[in-house]
């Protein structure tokens, strides 16, 4: 019997399983993933970041692999890397093989939605050996997203809203992304939420029958002002545009990491104010 307990052990070490030492040398392949290595104070075991990690500040200074669809695998290998981590939602599926393929230590980030985000951090601390620091983040991003629900759910009648990707031509948030989850936390009816793709072209017709009564622009390349004047001018009939309640917001909802409740409470200091 112990003989075959030892015979398991050694098995385990030998495969990379549950007895592999914790990685020093890691490369993210995602901006929101850097974002949560740095929130659970992992700064000193990155080795290597995508061209879109710039936050915090910080991490702009990283060895850069390329972009999240296209990154480099002579880069990647380049940097020795003991773990890699990416995400399902971004990273080319065929990048995970060829790291794979190559006995390469990879993690893969489930997580899609606001409400699996904690869920995805501690299953991510437990790769990464820092199950404490994970479990730490997870449970403060609980505790607000729970304080932000309960006030949500007492919102009362439910307001329809719209958050614009971009303008011109028109993209939305549909359904599974963080800003729909969003605007459900906070109480509120995403009016694309029935389309069958995450981020839909949307027409102005449909924006004018739906009739939104908050609408939200995200933040994009240069003055997202200018650059909605003409379609806010094709809206301009609307309650919402005609009472002010078209808010322009940053970029916090845009990756599925700590900042998305600044992001949550950034709308909801929009709404407060009316």
């Amino acid at each position: 019997m112990r003989r075959i307990f030892f015979y398991t052990l050694i098995c385990l070490s030998l495969s990379g399983g549950a007895f592999a030492a914790p990685p020093e040398r890691i490369i993210s392949l995602a901006p929101n993933l850097t974002e949560i290595l740095y929130a659970m104070g992992l700064e000193e075991r990155i080795v290597g970041v995508t061209s879109y990690c710039d936050q915090p500040p910080r991490a702009k200074d990283k060895p850069k692999i390329g972009g999240m669809s296209n990154p480099s695998l002579e880069a990647v290998v380049s940097l020795r890397p003991d773990m890699v981590v990416m995400t399902t939602d971004g990273n080319p599926r065929e990048f995970e093989v060829k790291m794979r393929n190559l006995h390469q230590r990879t993690y893969v980030f489930q997580a899609r939605q606001i409400s699996e985000l904690p869920q995805g951090i501690r299953d991510l601390g437990a790769a990464l050996g820092a199950e404490e620091q994970a479990l730490a983040l997870a449970l403060r991003i609980q505790d607000a997203l729970d304080r932000m629900r309960a006030g949500g759910s007492a919102q009362s009648p439910k307001r329809k809203a719209l958050f614009i990707v971009w303008p011109e031509p028109m993209i939305v948030a549909g359904p599974w992304t963080a800003m729909d989850d969003a605007l459900h936390l906070l109480g509120l009816e995403n009016i694309a939420h029935d389309v069958k793709t995450k981020y839909p072209k949307y027409s102005v017709e449909e924006i004018i029958h739906r009739n939104p009564d908050v609408i939200f622009i995200g933040k994009g390349h240069g003055n997202m002002q200018e650059v909605s004047k003409g379609l806010l001018q094709k809206l301009r009939m609307l309650d919402a545009v005609k009472k002010g309640r078209v808010y322009f917001t940053g970029d916090a909802l845009y990756r599925l990491g700590p900042r998305v409740i600044d992001g949550i409470e950034e709308l909801s200091g929009y709404l407060n104010r009316e």
